[in-house]
């Protein structure tokens, strides 16, 4: 017997769809239809909205564990509570470190990815370690150097292929060669933590480059005379800007900017989530640093941000409620976007006939409901 999803509201890769009835048998979507099917299982979901499952392509950690702790366990632990965030799919996001080091990490989650039982792992995201030390954030610039394609080689392999997308300062040196071989080899490169002026950042783009991280932070702002990192990412052309939509890293009429100027067809919602996420109050790690959450924010001790503990769903409904995203937009910025931006929109990121039923159930004010994979609900708030 077929199984159907009723809701008032369907957000599908076609569009959005009004009340009616969506196939969801044996864990795969199937056809959209407004008439009631006959002989058929229905769950009913009067009063709700149906979304694609989240995707959260630059999270560090949640639960207590960091990506950066060479973990299997402790992966597994943030791949289950990201169901609790609205989050499906996800890029366990590395740090700056020795070589050695995130080579064992890349290895680990090679390993181990198909084992995880909630979020589902897509690839891993190298955050660093090629960066410049101005803007360096919570990254350690003792391991900073210029990018090295085969040390690159040697991560990825050790991954099992598993890199999808590593970021860089586009300022360093040999970037132009770097980013040509491995954007060649289906990786995608981002850059941030940067001091990078907008031309650097322009042939790093013609070289290949296509996202730029956390927009706003950790980069060169903008300025009249030099546009810097922030000009660049506002005005070159099909290039995606990672954001983070907390409230504290960038002020709501900022992220509203960016998202009129890029579309919010270019902007991917992300969180920059620390081991901290899901946690409370209290004194973490992010990687080697020690880092003080209080207040909705996680810092250094010397006061600057240190990632963020926010979970997605809270990035979409905040979107919302500040008026710069329709729901249609804020949601296509928490899945679609992200995917695409990561070359994984053929994982993950959509509602479309035959794909994987990973998808959010939520309330019209945007809050959570309930989390399914695979067609089973998962996660109930």
């Amino acid at each position: 017997m077929k199984t159907f999803i009723y809701a008032d509201k369907f957000f599908l890769n076609s569009g959005v769809k009004g009340a009616g009835y969506l196939d969801v048998t044996d864990g795969i979507f199937g056809t959209y239809t407004k008439e009631k099917p006959a002989d058929a299982e229905i769950i009913d979901q009067s009063g709700k909205w149906i979304a694609p499952g989240l995707v959260d392509t630059h999270i560090h950690g949640y639960k207590n564990h960091d990506v950066m702790d060479n973990d299997a366990d402790g992966i597994k632990v943030m791949s289950e509570g990201l169901l609790s965030c609205g989050v499906t799919s996800f890029l366990p996001t590395t740090l700056t470190s020795t070589k050695e080091r995130l080579k064992d990490v890349a290895e680990t989650i090679g390993k181990m990815y198909q084992e995880v039982d909630g979020a589902k792992i897509q690839g891993i995201y190298f955050e660093g370690p090629f960066f410049t030390e101005e803007h360096k954030g919570a990254q350690n610039p003792s391991y900073f150097g210029d990018p090295d394609v085969d040390t690159f080689h040697e991560w990825q392999e050790a991954s099992g292929g598993l890199i999808k997308k590593i970021a860089l300062a586009p300022e360093r040196k040999g970037v132009k060669e770097f980013v040509k071989t491995v954007t060649d080899e289906g990786v995608v490169v981002s850059l941030g933590h940067s001091s990078g002026t907008l031309e650097e950042a322009q042939e790093a783009v013609e070289a290949g480059a296509s996202v730029f991280v956390h927009a706003y932070n950790g980069m060169r702002g903008l300025n009249h005379r030099e546009p810097g990192m922030v000009g660049a990412l506002l005005t070159l052309q099909h290039v995606f800007s990672e954001l983070i939509c907390d409230g504290h890293h960038v002020h709501p009429q900022a992220a509203e900017v960016l998202m009129e100027k890029a579309g919010h067809d270019h902007v991917a919602l992300i969180t920059d989530c620390m081991m901290a996420g899901g946690m409370p109050d209290g004194n973490y790690n992010l990687g080697e640093f020690p880092v003080v959450v209080k207040e909705g924010t996680a810092r250094l001790e010397s006061g600057n941000l240190a990632g963020s503990i926010l979970k997605l769903k809270e990035a979409i409904k905040n979107v919302v409620d500040w008026d710069i995203a329709t729901p249609e937009q804020a949601i296509m910025m928490a899945s679609y976007v992200p995917a695409v931006s990561c070359k994984i929109d053929d994982k993950c990121g959509m509602i479309a006939e035959g794909r994987a039923a990973d998808f959010i159930v939520l309330e019209p004010s945007m809050d959570l409901v309930a989390t399914y994979l695979d067609g089973v609900e998962r996660y109930h708030a």
